[in-house]
């Protein structure tokens, strides 16, 4: 494995950079390992690249840069148990369509497919299901290379602490190369889309997401009105989209047609609030059926910016309507929807959704707007709330201030003294929120 020379990278957002001094693309674990230790050699800290989804600096180094784009560890699919292992620096597009093809599926994802797989359940990637958790909730096994080089192999009956801490680890203690994930048969979805008044939606909430397998909905900024899309398995894929009206919706409207508001809107801001009803009474009711993943994942070409907090379910109303109020007094306009998800507790000790049911709640800006003062607007009352910041999307909590919001906390820091004694993996986004 040769290194390349210095390199910059940028995140998809374009609002994180870096240039590494070194840049390692591994084809083999061992070659994984061999990078790590030629960090630790030349002195310097080494951190792994996915496809840049993350707007935090979780990924940034002036050090070395190991991309797994060319890691090839194999790919083993068990239909009988429902399991596949794959490379970790595989996509999620390319997973998907890997287990389309032996009948197999994900129980849920996010809402773009470009992530890796190390990426995605390094931040706690996340979809909506009310009886469903974070992506990394599917992981049954996997290997990593620790801070000294050496290859672990972890489930919930081999270094059950390790796995507890590296499903949601934040690059922290070790570089994911392979992992094995809890598949379902492949299924259909009934996808709903339609607008409706928030008020009505907050009124029938508990309702609403316990009736279908999937909920979510966008309030549109300066509006009353939300569009809401519930997504339930069906026997049947008896009712797809036709593509001119993919195109004209997932495409053409929410692409094309919306990228050139927002850029109105970034130039006379005083327009938002039009565009924002615009928009809410623009997207109309749709239902259509397809292959999950398809369903579940659609295009984002328009850039912005995010923060999302995990909080409890039942203070969602209470921070909706102090989202709002917040809104309205911002010296500046807000030119994206605000989306609302749910999921499920689970036990991994940094996943946002350990030990409670949450309600996720995500605010964006369009490139180029200001952004800083509604962020931290909403994450005082986020973290007010019991909120918990997602670790791939902005925010400016410390270690100090997290510290409470997640019980195994200090476990946590205990795995990762272990495995990275001399924080070979360290940068300064984990130095902020790990502290060290």
């Amino acid at each position: 494995m040769a290194g390349t020379p210095p390199a910059a990278w940028s995140n998809w957002a374009g609002n994180q950079r870096s240039t590494a001094t070194l840049v390692a693309r591994p084809r083999t674990v061992d070659e994984v390992a061999a990078a790590i230790r030629a960090a630790a050699d030349a002195g310097r800290t080494i951190r792994t690249v996915g496809s840049g989804h993350s707007f935090t600096g979780t990924a940034l180094t002036d050090g070395h840069r190991l991309e797994l784009t060319e890691l090839d560890t194999g790919v083993t699919v068990d239909t009988t148990r429902r399991l596949v292992t794959v490379p970790a620096g595989m996509t999620l597009h390319t997973l998907n369509d890997l287990l389309a093809a032996h009948g197999l599926a994900l129980p849920n994802l996010g809402d773009i497919d470009a992530q890796t797989v190390a990426g995605a359940l390094a931040t706690g990637t996340h979809g909506t299901g009310a009886k469903l958790g974070c992506l990394s909730t599917f992981v049954t096994g996997l290997t990593l290379v620790t801070g000294t080089g050496k290859v672990l192999r972890c489930s919930a009956d081999e270094h059950r602490d390790v796995f507890a801490a590296a499903r949601v680890g934040l690059g922290a203690v070790g570089v994911l190369v392979e992992v094995t994930l809890r598949c379902v048969d492949a299924f259909v979805l009934r996808a709903h889309e339609r607008p409706a008044a928030l008020s009505a939606v907050l009124a029938d909430l508990p309702g609403l997401v316990e009736q279908h397998d999937h909920v979510e909905f966008y309030w549109f900024p300066y509006t009353a009105r939300v569009q809401v899309k519930t997504n339930d398995r069906v026997p049947a894929d008896d009712r797809p989209l036709p593509r001119w009206r993919g195109w004209l919706d997932d495409e053409f409207l929410a692409n094309t047609v919306f990228a050139g508001a927002c850029r109105l809107g970034r130039a006379v801001p005083g327009l938002a609030p039009g565009i924002s009803a615009v928009s809410a009474r623009a997207l109309t009711e749709r239902t259509y059926t397809g292959r999950s993943d398809r369903v579940f994942c659609t295009p984002r070409r328009v850039r912005f910016v995010e923060m999302e907090y995990a909080l409890p379910r039942a203070v969602l109303p209470a921070a909706l309507d102090a989202l709002r109020r917040i809104v309205d007094n911002l010296p500046f306009k807000v030119l994206f929807p605000v989306e609302v998800r749910f999921t499920a507790a689970d036990d991994i000790w940094l996943s946002h959704g350990y030990g409670r049911d949450s309600a996720y709640l995500a605010i964006h800006q369009y490139v180029g707007m200001p952004f800083e003062p509604y962020f931290r607007a909403f994450e005082e009352v986020a973290t007010e709330l019991g909120g918990r910041p997602h670790w791939g999307k902005l925010h400016y909590r410390d270690g100090a201030s997290l510290a409470p919001a997640y019980p195994r906390f200090a476990d946590f820091l205990a795995v990762r003294d272990r495995l990275d004694p001399d924080r070979r993996f360290a940068n300064p986004y984990l130095n902020q929120v790990l502290g060290d």
